[in-house]
């Protein structure tokens, strides 16, 4: 199969194919207006390939996510973020000589110029971190040089890489009232976060190597997600050639919206819900099988994944060895696990393979450490950051590129004759 045919208006039009590695098939819609005067309307562009792109592979169908050819049961097996972060931007897994020398670029560039800490005075204790975020690192284009070449892009890339971390954790230390403690060269990149966010200066604080390698796991797990709302907006923004921290910043803005970013916390608010109504799992199995009730499990199903979220697999072992181990004693935790159980043991949604999703437990796992429900959809920043930047790489480097630039159909009102101001 090499073209596919429309007929439209008793013409017929060939239309070229694309076949991708993996067998997902393409048609090729660039000339369709210029040959035929129509387009093609596609709302939330759900059945509409903006690009080609070498980095994540998803079969919604079979339940597969691969980075650059890799699944992710493997990478989250043995790999560690910074080194899913290079294969992701450089499309291919460092030797160890590179990854220590990438580990060490990431330790030796996450301070924040210090004139930056006085844009954290000017907002309010409780500005949203996300807010916060995506205006410190759209700020980042007057403190460094944005050029075109190669070598400057790699060094822009360190720095957003490594400071981003810093400027969440300071974006939260401003939220609770307590100075900011500043990044530690001796630490990787989880666990010079999580002192980061947990330490104060008149205190000794270890970072439980449990919660360390555990963020290190959930920032891979979020690391790329093909194109979705906010790595699309990283490349329509990119497309103007906005440079990178511009760009990034728009992404940020877009996975705060709830609808995206948001999701973990939705779980949180809703384990909240059922707890504060007497913790009564039934009531809210009963409800969510109502179409009527306006009631849905939140952390259930997903969009793309139709059979299950391969990152939810990964997820689940690890959160119940967390649970365990730390003995931590919090009834939302207890809800959100019995939750968990009845759903995967209730016909309704297991026919409907309404399955427990990463948001699920991602939002349980950040709880368990300590992490505020306001700064979920910041953990879910920094882990998308490598993908982010994958994304605009190659869309910035592709001979082809284009400016975005989506099309309409209007369906407004026609030609009309302007009325004077007394007729209005």
């Amino acid at each position: 199969m090499e073209t596919a045919k429309l007929e439209l208006n008793g013409e017929t039009y060939e239309l070229p194919i694309t076949v991708g590695s993996e067998g997902e098939i393409g048609i090729d819609i660039r000339a369709l207006r210029g040959q035929t005067g129509a387009i093609t309307l596609d709302s939330g562009y759900g059945n509409t390939g903006s690009c080609t792109s070498s980095i994540t592979f998803i079969n919604g169908e079979k339940g597969i996510l691969r980075y650059r050819g890799y699944s992710i049961e493997d990478l989250a097996a043995t790999s560690s973020f910074p080194e899913v972060s290079y294969l992701l931007i450089y499309g291919r897994l460092p030797t160890q000589v590179e990854l220590d020398e990438f580990n060490h670029k990431l330790t030796y560039h996450s301070l924040i110029h210090e004139d930056i800490k006085h844009f954290f005075e000017g907002y309010p204790q409780k500005a949203p971190p996300m807010s916060v975020l995506s205006t410190i690192v759209a700020s980042l284009t007057a403190y460094y040089p944005v050029p075109d070449d190669l070598a400057g892009q790699e060094k822009n890339i360190i720095r957003l890489m490594s400071k981003l971390k810093t400027i969440a954790a300071f974006a939260y230390k401003k939220s609770i009232g307590q100075p900011f403690m500043y990044p530690r060269n001796d630490l990787g990149f989880a666990g010079d976060f999580l002192h980061m966010m947990n330490a104060v200066p008149t205190e000794a604080y270890e970072v439980p190597p449990l919660f360390e390698k555990t963020l290190d796991l959930l920032l891979i797990l979020h690391a790329d997600h093909e194109q979705n709302c906010s790595t699309s907006t990283v490349r329509m923004v990119g497309s103007s050639n906005a440079n990178l921290f511009a760009s990034i910043s728009a992404g940020i803005h877009a996975l705060s919206g709830p609808l995206h970013g948001g999701a973990n916390v939705a779980v949180i608010d809703m384990l909240e819900r059922i707890r504060a109504d007497g913790g009564n799992l039934q009531k809210y199995i009963g409800m969510a099988k109502d179409k009527n009730s306006g009631f849905r499990l939140m952390g259930f199903g997903h969009r793309v994944y139709k059979n299950f979220d391969p990152r939810a697999n990964v997820i689940k072992t690890v959160s119940d060895r967390v649970l365990n181990e730390m003995g931590i004693d919090d009834p939302l935790l207890d809800i959100a696990k019995e939750l968990e159980r009845i759903a995967l043991e209730d016909d309704y949604f297991v026919e409907r393979k309404l399955f427990p999703n990463v948001d699920f437990y991602s939002g349980i796992l950040y709880r368990a450490m300590g992490i505020p429900t306001d700064m979920f959809t910041v953990m879910f920043a920094i882990g998308r950051l490598p993908g982010w930047i994958a994304q605009w790489l190659e869309m910035r480097n592709d001979p082809k590129k284009r400016i975005y630039r989506p099309r309409q159909i209007y369906v407004g009102e026609g030609l009309r004759a302007l009325p004077p101001i007394e007729e209005r």
